[in-house]
C-alpha cells in the first residue's frame, strides 16, 4: 500500500500528469465548443445510412472492430451485430473476447460473431491475422470482402515499453498498428460490392500538440524515449494526431482514385469503464488527472 501511494504521488508530481490536467482539459472544452458551435450554426444536417442490409446469404456485410474486448469496441460490436453485420472481434485477450461473444449471442440469438486474438503492436501478429481472416472468409463461404473497419484499439501506458520491432508500444498500438492493418485490408475493402468505410477512433488530445514533427523518430516514438521520465502524455497526443493525419491522407488518396468507400475520424471522450495501463494510480477514475473536470462529461460506452 505504501509503495502504491509513493507511485501515486510520484505520478502526480510528473510533467505528464500536469500536461494532462491543463492541456487535455483545455482541449476537451475546445472540442465541445466546436461541436456545439457546428450544431447550432449548421444550416443543414447530413445523415448517413448506418449499414447496408445483407444482399444475400453469401454477401452478409462483414465488419472488423479492433479493441473489441471492452469499452467502445464491445458496445459497437453489440450494436452492429443487431444491424445484420457479421462482426469480427479483434483483441489481445482470448478470455475477454469469448466473454463478449457470449454476451452478444445471449442478447441476439441470430448474431454472427467471430473473434481473433491479435496484438496490434506486432507486425507479425497483424500479418497472421490477415491470412487467418482470408482463410476464414473462404471456409465460411462468405464474399471475400470487407464492408467496415473500425480501428478502435488504443492504450495509454505510463511506463516505457517497446514492440518486437523496437518501436514505442503506445505509438505501435495507437497508430502504427492501425496504419498497417488498414493498408493490408484495403484490398478486401476494395472488393466490397457496396461502398465500404474505415472509421478511425481518435481523441481530443491531439489538440495539445504544439510542436508537430513528422519524421521517422517521432512516428516510431523513439524520439520520446530519450527523456528521463517517460512522456506518455505527449506520446498519446502524437499517436492520435498521426492517426488523424493518416485518415485525412487516406481519404484524399481514395478520393483521387474515385473509390466507393469512405474514411471517417471519430473523436472519443472519456467513457465509463474505460481502462488504461501502466500505473495503479491510473486505475482510479481518469478524471482525477484533470481535477475531475472530465467527470461531468463522462458517458457510457454505449452512448459513445
Amino acid at each position: 500500500m505504501i509503495k502504491e501511494l509513493k507511485e501515486a504521488f510520484r505520478f502526480a508530481a510528473s510533467i505528464s500528469f500536469w500536461r494532462m490536467a491543463v492541456f487535455w482539459t483545455i482541449s476537451l472544452f475546445i472540442s465541445y465548443f466546436h461541436l456545439h458551435t457546428n450544431w447550432i450554426f449548421s444550416r443543414r444536417l447530413q445523415s448517413y445510412p448506418r449499414c447496408h442490409p445483407p444482399i444475400s446469404e453469401s454477401l452478409t456485410p462483414v465488419c472488423i472492430i479492433t479493441g473489441a474486448a471492452s469499452g467502445l469496441g464491445a458496445a459497437a460490436a453489440h450494436a452492429l451485430s443487431r444491424e445484420g453485420f457479421f462482426v469480427v472481434l479483434v483483441g489481445r485477450s482470448s478470455h475477454l473476447l469469448s466473454k463478449i461473444m457470449t454476451e452478444i449471442k445471449t442478447q441476439n440469438k441470430g448474431a454472427h460473431v467471430k473473434a481473433f486474438v491479435v496484438n496490434l503492436a506486432s507486425f507479425q501478429s497483424i500479418l497472421e491475422f490477415k491470412s487467418s481472416l482470408q482463410q476464414w472468409l473462404l471456409d465460411c463461404k462468405l464474399h471475400c470482402s470487407l464492408q467496415l473497419l473500425i480501428n478502435n484499439a488504443g492504450i495509454l501506458a505510463t511506463s516505457s515499453r517497446t514492440t518486437p520491432e523496437g518501436y514505442d508500444q503506445m505509438m505501435g498500438t495507437n497508430y502504427i498498428g492501425p496504419f498497417c492493418l488498414t493498408k493490408l485490408l484495403l484490398p478486401l475493402l476494395k472488393r466490397s460490392p457496396v461502398p465500404s468505410r474505415i472509421v478511425n477512433v481518435t481523441s481530443f488530445t491531439h489538440r495539445s500538440v504544439f510542436d508537430v514533427q513528422v519524421d521517422k523518430e517521432s512516428v516510431s516514438g523513439t524520439r520520446f524515449l530519450r527523456s528521463e521520465q517517460y512522456p506518455f502524455a505527449r506520446l498519446y497526443e502524437y499517436s492520435k494526431l498521426f492517426l488523424i493525419l493518416f485518415s485525412y491522407e487516406l481519404h484524399r488518396q481514395l478520393g483521387l482514385m474515385d473509390q466507393p468507400y469512405h474514411v471517417s475520424c471519430c473523436g472519443s471522450w472519456k467513457c465509463k469503464n474505460q481502462h488504461h495501463e501502466g500505473s495503479p494510480f491510473m486505475s482510479f477514475e481518469f478524471g482525477i488527472s484533470s481535477f475531475e473536470v472530465f467527470g461531468p462529461f463522462a458517458v457510457t460506452k454505449e452512448w459513445g
